[in-house]
């Protein structure tokens, strides 16, 4: 690669830099990868993700944006709010995220994806709930490694990090990264990319620009967001494995309650 380049970040609001605010709103950890590179390159960063985006929002509504910008590198990362929700469909899932892949690959672009870990040890949910996600999170991990063995590129295994689930890592919701875990991922990824070829200091685990938080924010953010939030997706769900237990014939174990 030239001294010029494109980066374009697809995604949800873990790539908008939810749980890392700034005085402008919120920055996390594609943006301080596209400011790591732009000490060494003539970066142009075009960030499409958007709060809440499930993989069909990132073909309908970033997909064409992120091509238009003819990325040289491309982090695409999404799937969890799919995870979350009633509509779960495997293979609308499969087929938008290999749309993206292929689109992006096509167009030249280093892909960076990710593999998740289990977001339901983070929270105190009900069984059936945790099994469900659990489930579906290794569904969504499998169809993110069949993109990575058909289109390469760069990837990181959150489930493999060893102190992901240590409480500094985490903002208030338990969902989003604090600062440091976005300048934890961010940095991962650059520590890859200069592996891969790439000229750069990969950005800083120290806290700097960011806008600390008390535990008076995060407690009212709880209340107000956070536990609202969790009984939104119970209710949601909840209907969803009723209608599934009722519809499988009796003695036969439904793999949305199988850990």
């Amino acid at each position: 690669m030239g001294t010029y380049l494109r980066y374009a970040a697809l995604g949800d609001s873990a790539t908008v830099g939810l749980g890392d605010p700034v005085p402008t709103g919120w920055r996390g950890w594609a943006r301080l990868l596209a400011e790591a590179l732009g000490q060494t390159y003539d970066i142009s960063f075009c960030n499409t993700a958007v709060i809440g985006a499930t993989s069909t929002v990132v073909v309908e509504q970033q997909l064409a944006d992120a091509v238009a910008h003819r990325p040289d590198v491309a982090s695409l990362i999404v799937g969890v709010n799919d995870v979350m929700r009633s509509g779960w469909d495997t293979e609308r899932l499969r087929n938008d995220l290999m749309t993206c892949a292929d689109a992006l690959a096509g167009q030249g672009a280093l892909l960076m994806t990710a593999r998740f870990h289990d977001h339901s040890v983070m929270w105190p949910m009900p069984g059936w709930m945790k099994r469900s996600i659990q489930r579906r999170t290794a569904d969504l991990n499998g169809i993110w490694d069949e993109v990575h063995a058909t289109y390469g590129g760069l990837r990181l295994d959150l489930g493999a990090v060893s102190d992901l689930h240590e409480r500094r890592f985490w903002a208030a919701d338990r969902l989003h990264p604090s600062e440091l875990g976005h300048r934890r991922m961010a940095r991962a990824f650059g520590e890859q990319l200069v592996t891969y070829g790439l000229t750069f200091e990969p950005p800083s685990l120290e806290p700097a620009g960011g806008l600390p938080t008390t535990w008076r924010q995060d407690l009212a953010w709880m209340a107000g967001e956070g536990v609202p939030w969790m009984g939104r997706r119970a209710r949601d769900l909840g209907p969803w494995v009723v209608r599934r237990a009722w519809a499988r014939p009796s003695g036969e174990p439904s793999r949305e309650s199988v850990a």
